[in-house]
């Protein structure tokens, strides 16, 4: 890993936003959860939680989760779940919706807590995730059509929230809990490593603070070996 990859990785993590989030209700379409993915990692959400139709499951997979090395993506049974997990934590949850109580996207304070949901394609979000939200907020439309893609309404609520937060400096310090800052790091670092360490329930090898290298890998690789052959 060049110094320079390695800075890059540091300089993305010190910026990550753990309390900043979008929850997706029954997004069906693998290019708008590849956009969506792709958006939150550009403003600096550590996290999004999903909740998928459970037919299309395996449709994503290796299509539209691409982005996910860099953001991690929790997927939930249900909306009614994802947000109370998520209101239980402390969060305000917003929902992208049209209704007679909507303010305009603006009018919300993103730099408390928050998760924002957005429904699928067709149908927008349920009318169940509607009564369990906080807040409805709008983008206005000057035209002729009645609402943006999905993709493109999250891009620019988020702009909105990744604005708020930079004019408190809320990206000029290190967020992240220092244990979830590093265990990240490695991921991103050594992804082959990390996939070995989760195939086979390894704690993960240290990693120099200096260059992010693995210290000593080799007497790592020969500690794992000979577990191996113990336990067989």
């Amino acid at each position: 890993m060049t110094p320079e990859r390695y800075a890059r990785l540091r300089d993305t993590l010190d910026r990550r936003q753990p309390d900043l989030t979008l929850i997706t209700e029954q997004i069906h379409k693998p290019r708008n959860i590849a956009a969506l993915v792709r958006t939150a990692d550009a403003v600096g959400i550590h996290q999004v939680h999903m909740v998928w139709p459970w037919d299309k499951h395996r449709h994503y997979r290796g299509t539209a989760m691409g982005s996910d090395r860099w953001v991690n993506v929790n997927r939930h049974e249900s909306m009614p779940s994802a947000i109370a997990q998520l209101k239980q934590s402390g969060y305000t949850v917003y929902a992208a919706h049209f209704s007679d109580k909507s303010v305009d996207y603006r009018d919300v304070d993103y730099s408390a807590p928050c998760a924002l949901v957005l429904g699928n394609e067709k149908q927008g979000i349920s009318d169940e995730t509607a009564d369990l939200v906080d807040a409805h907020v709008v983008v206005p439309m000057m035209g002729m059509v009645e609402s943006f893609n999905v993709s493109v309404a999250a891009a620019i609520i988020l702009a909105e929230a990744q604005r708020q937060r930079a004019a408190l400096g809320m990206y000029d310090e290190v967020r992240l809990d220092d244990d979830e800052y590093w265990q990240t790091l490695f991921r991103w670092a050594h992804p082959t490593v990390a996939e070995y360490c989760h195939k086979k329930a390894l704690a993960y090898p240290a990693i120099s603070k200096e260059d992010g290298e693995i210290i000593d890998p080799s007497a790592w690789y020969a500690r794992v070996r000979e577990a191996a052959q113990q336990a067989e």
